[in-house]
């Protein structure tokens, strides 16, 4: 029983990448309409909200993959003036909705029902998120990916990627390790964080065009928030 579940969860890991748009919308509908991501219902003090504010300076954000909400919800308020989220499900997006309706922030939240992989915004951002969603790239298309959104990143804007490229005993995963190398040598780095031996990596960085002078230091931290993997 096992080893049929784990090739299903194979089987639907890799839809959840490769597959077409109509596919992806469909399982991600399944899991957020169900409790398979309750678990991630509160990440408050999650450690991406530091790089966020610090970076945000009190401006606008696309989060690309935004699920239920959380950064949208747990971000502080004051941190920024205008949210955008994109995600392929409906499901999770009406969770978002509610919330930043009950948290009274519809007048600075919106969200878009769109595979992000596709998507094409109508502005310019001080931040371009990828909270977990950079698993759900295929490792070929992270630098086009990349390529396409520096197009709405503002000239001091920057991307910033939080996900999980260590195993539980501390191994990189290769896949997700290569991703990073792809950031790091494509474009200009402002700050990479480790938390953890086993825990997230937060990578702060901008396209080279854009670059300032001087690379912020890498800084390492202990604890971190729950992972949308």
């Amino acid at each position: 029983m096992y080893i049929v579940e784990r090739s299903l969860t194979v089987v639907q890991g890799l839809l959840k990448r490769y597959g077409p748009s109509k596919i992806k919308k469909i399982l991600w509908d399944q899991e957020f309409s169900g409790t398979h991501w309750d678990f991630i219902d509160n990440t408050v003090g999650d450690c991406v909200y530091t790089h966020l504010e610090k970076h945000l300076k009190h401006g606008s954000i696309l989060d690309l993959g935004c699920g239920p909400g959380n950064t949208a919800n747990e971000l502080p308020a004051t941190a920024y003036t205008t949210y955008v989220g994109v995600d392929i499900s409906e499901a999770a997006l009406a969770k978002a909705t509610k919330r930043t309706k009950e948290n009274g922030r519809a007048d600075k939240n919106s969200f878009t029902c769109s595979d992000f992989l596709d998507y094409r915004p109508s502005q310019r951002f001080d931040v371009i998120l990828f909270r977990e969603s950079m698993y759900h790239v295929p490792l070929g298309e992270v630098k086009p990916i990349l390529a396409h959104f520096s197009k709405y990143l503002k000239n001091e804007g920057v991307f910033i990627v939080r996900m999980n490229t260590l195993g539980p005993n501390g191994q990189p995963k290769s896949r997700l390790t290569a991703a990073v190398g792809i950031m790091e040598a494509e474009f200009d780095v402002v700050e990479k964080s480790q938390y953890g031996p086993t825990g997230p990596t937060v990578i702060v960085f901008r396209p080279k065009r854009a670059a300032r002078e001087g690379i912020g230091q890498y800084s390492e931290s202990q604890t971190c928030g729950a992972t949308r993997a």
